[in-house]
């Protein structure tokens, strides 16, 4: 299970460089400390249970997050074409 945290780490570490590259600092950098976090997560050596809690409240706080901005800070027809 940690090698799972190492692949997440290196696609949010390739997602990261590709948002610096196409000129989108803050998503590269929000992603970019997602990287650090599963790196981090993945020599820790925990239980498969453990693993399994963290990435579950991972993506609930992701959800909650994607849903409040998309709710309350996108602007409806700013799509910019």
């Amino acid at each position: 299970m940690d090698r799972m945290f190492r692949v997440l780490g290196f696609w949010t570490g390739i997602f990261a460089v590709m948002f610096y590259l196409g000129h989108m600092p803050t998503a590269a950098l929000l992603f970019f400390g997602q990287t650090g976090f599963f790196v981090l997560l993945s020599y820790l050596k925990l239980s498969e249970r453990m693993y399994i809690y963290i990435f579950g409240a991972y993506l609930t706080i992701f959800f909650v997050g994607f849903t409040y901005w998309s709710t309350f800070m996108m602007i409806p027809g700013q799509g910019g074409h």
